[in-house]
C-alpha cells in the first residue's frame, strides 16, 4: 500500500505497494479475482493490518525463526532473545515521530474469518474487507504500553527509516462491520500486550544473566 496519509484506508484505496510483501499481497488477491471469473470460484479476500497479540489461553502464540514484528521483537528483547532491538525512524511526519499502525488481535481476526466462511456457504459472491480497529498507535506509544504491561524498561536505539515503511496506516473497518456484522472486541492496546506477554513468558522464559 502507498502512504496513504493520516485518513483511515478504505478497501477502494488506491493500490500501489511500495515493497515487494505489499505487491505479493495484491497479486494474490488478482488471481483470486481472476479463479472467481473463470471458474466461479467465490472468495473474500480479509486484509489484516497489524496482526498482534495471543490465545488468552497461552497455548498458542506467535514465534518465527526470523522475527520481524513490533510486539514480539520488543517483547524478546525485555527476555533476552532479541539483542538487535531498534526503532526504525523517529523523523516521520506524525505526533511523536514515529510510525503508526493498526493492531488487531489475533482472535478478533479468527472470529472474522469464521464469519466470512459463513458468508461464503450461505452462497455469497465474495468480497474484500480491511480488518483492524480504525485506531492507530505509534511505535514510541506501543513501547511505552509494554514498558507499563510488563514494569520493565524497553532499552532500545534508534535506526533510520526502513525503506518502503509508510508513516501511517490505519484501517477504516466499516465495511466488514456492514458486511460480516464484525467488531473487535479483544484489540485493545492493554489486552494485546497482556496476551502476548503472558505466552511469551510460557513459550520461552527469559535467557539468564
Amino acid at each position: 500500500m502507498a502512504n496513504a496519509g493520516s485518513d483511515p484506508i478504505r478497501e477502494e484505496a488506491a493500490k500501489a505497494p511500495v515493497n515487494p510483501y505489499g505487491a505479493s499481497k495484491l497479486m494474490i488477491e488478482r488471481i483470486l479475482e481472476d479463479y472467481r471469473s473463470a471458474y466461479q470460484l467465490n472468495s473474500i479476500v480479509l486484509r489484516y493490518f497489524n496482526a498482534s497479540g495471543a490465545d488468552p489461553s497461552g497455548v498458542i502464540g506467535e514465534k518465527r525463526d526470523v522475527e520481524t514484528h513490533l510486539i514480539p521483537r520488543a517483547l524478546m528483547a525485555l527476555q533476552g532473545h532479541c539483542a538487535d532491538f531498534a526503532v526504525f525512524g523517529d523523523d516521520y511526519e506524525t505526533p511523536d515521530g514515529t510510525a503508526i499502525r493498526d493492531y488487531i488481535h489475533v482472535t478478533d481476526l479468527a472470529a472474522a474469518h469464521l464469519r466470512a466462511l459463513h458468508l461464503l456457504n450461505g452462497g455469497a459472491a465474495g468480497g474484500v474487507y480491511n480488518l483492524g480497529t480504525g485506531q492507530g498507535y505509534s511505535v514510541t506509544a506501543i513501547l511505552k504500553a509494554i514498558e507499563a504491561e510488563t514494569g520493565r524498561p524497553m532499552n532500545t536505539i534508534l535506526k533510520p527509516r526502513r525503506v518502503g515503511d509508510p508513516p501511517v496506516l490505519v484501517a477504516d473497518p466499516s465495511a466488514a462491520r456492514v458486511a460480516l456484522g464484525f467488531a473487535p472486541i479483544h484489540s485493545d492496546l492493554a489486552a494485546i500486550i497482556r496476551t502476548a506477554w503472558a505466552w511469551h513468558q510460557t513459550a520461552h522464559p527469559a535467557r539468564a544473566g
